[in-house]
């Protein structure tokens, strides 16, 4: 009953808000309390509620403070060299632009951090997308394909829970998919090219006549600001180089301290927006302007967060999720046990729209290891097809967590959108590593 019920609202989730019929944060409060009432949990439903917005109320946190800290800087111009370098680079070309969208992503991604890359990278390229009249499911998907699969470094999420749910080392799960992972990268590229030769295409028949973009045109000091909507401008003048050199200074100060983890996350991006501010606009009337400006963005991200951890909360607290996770390895049959580490890796991607990070690694990884060993199967083999399906490509896509809604957030995009648009690419994507993979050994088939 539990598993049933976890997997019908789950999948009413995805059928109402892909079809537009209530919005996503809406359903993700509504549909898990109607679940918990509906299988008899309603004297504990305040308690799972509770605990699912503590456990994301640091990343609510940090990403209300991190909006503010990007949005900020794009105001004071911090950007434009980077946008004016891209649009130089591409000479107006959206297919040059997409692509240099996955090569900012592969780079920025480095730090392992989802919610961190996304907050870079749409922020710094948001601005071009609207000068060329690109598409924003165009950035968002993009940096969807970057983003996961550097999702595999082994400080990254996925490669940590999944050494830490079966012991092992990232000698065991990682070095042996590295080969799997360039071929990841290269597809990346190539569907980068494909996306943005049809955004290209479609620019060019939306204006007869036209370039695809204005070619190689500057973006001017009023370039809008993430969020902002088309033509919105920015209020500020253009800052004095003193300004430019410390607003850059302390941006690389705070990206180095997160990749160290020097603090925890929320409280350095706490800390980063309180100095920005007060240098940028030193006096309160300036301060209250710049809340006021960006107050939309931060409301707008964050309540999505919050309406997440509901969801995760009542799922996890109701049993669901272990149910489901039970469920699903009882349905395999013992003919496909000695191809089990392939079937993790293609089912894994999909697997992430049902289940969180935590859920499948600490809940359903360790009973999928153990299934492949009777099998005579190496479970280091069932780790590292888990890390190149389920997460690698799912995770910017997935409602369950907190980092998709950043990334559909500040790209003004609605997340049914963002998953119908990319969501074949991204299932590709997983394909190709898993194929690599397999040629090079990591994985048996």
């Amino acid at each position: 009953m539990p598993a049933a019920l976890g997997f019908a609202t789950i999948a009413l989730f995805l059928l109402l808000t892909m079809t537009k019929r209530v919005s996503v944060l809406v359903a993700l409060v509504v549909l898990p309390v109607l679940a918990a009432l509906v299988g008899g949990s309603a004297g504990e439903l305040g308690g799972m509620v509770l605990d699912g917005l503590s456990k994301v109320a640091p990343t609510g946190i940090m990403i209300a403070f991190a909006v503010l800290y990007f949005s900020l800087m794009v105001d004071a111009g911090l950007f434009d060299p980077l946008i004016r370098g891209l649009l130089r680079l591409a000479k107006g070309d959206p297919l040059r632009v997409t692509v240099a969208t996955a090569v900012l992503t592969l780079c920025v991604a480095l730090d392992g951090d989802g919610a961190s890359t996304f907050l870079i990278t749409v922020s710094a390229l948001l601005p071009v997308y609207r000068k060329l009249g690109m598409s924003p499911l165009v950035l968002s998907g993009v940096v969807c394909l970057g983003a996961g699969v550097m999702n595999m470094i082994p400080w990254g999420g996925p490669t940590v829970r999944a050494m830490a749910a079966l012991k092992l080392e990232s000698s065991d799960v990682f070095t042996p998919v590295l080969p799997a992972m360039g071929f990841g990268i290269a597809w990346v590229l190539v569907a980068s090219w494909l996306i943005g030769r049809r955004e290209r295409r479609r620019l060019l028949l939306a204006r007869p006549g036209e370039s695809a973009a204005g070619a190689g045109e500057p973006v001017p000091a009023t370039a809008p600001a993430p969020g902002d909507g088309p033509g919105a401008v920015r209020v500020a003048a253009p800052a004095p180089l003193w300004l430019t050199v410390f607003n850059l200074l302390l941006t690389v100060v705070l990206v180095v301290s997160l990749i160290l983890e020097v603090m925890p996350l929320p409280v350095l991006f706490v800390l980063g927006f309180a100095v920005a501010l007060l240098v940028n606009h030193p006096t309160w009337e300036q301060q209250q302007a710049l809340l006021d400006r960006h107050a939309k963005n931060v409301v707008l991200v964050t309540t999505m967060i919050f309406a997440a951890g509901v969801f995760t909360g009542v799922l996890t607290g109701t049993g669901m999720i272990d149910e489901m996770a039970e469920a699903l390895v009882s349905v395999i049959p013992d003919s496909l046990g000695g191809h089990l580490p392939v079937l993790v890796a293609v089912t894994g991607m999909p697997l992430s729209l049902v289940f969180t990070p935590d859920a499948y690694y600490f809940g359903v990884l360790p009973v999928l290891a153990e299934t492949a060993h009777g099998f005579g199967t190496d479970p280091a083999e069932v780790a590292r097809a888990a890390v190149l399906g389920q997460m690698t490509t799912g995770f910017p896509l997935s409602p369950l967590t907190a980092a998709t809604f950043i990334l559909v957030g500040m790209s003004g995009v609605q997340l049914g959108e963002h998953q119908r648009f990319i969501f074949r690419w991204a299932f590709a994507t997983t394909l190709v590593m898993t194929a690599g993979a397999v040629v090079t050994g990591a994985l048996s088939l």
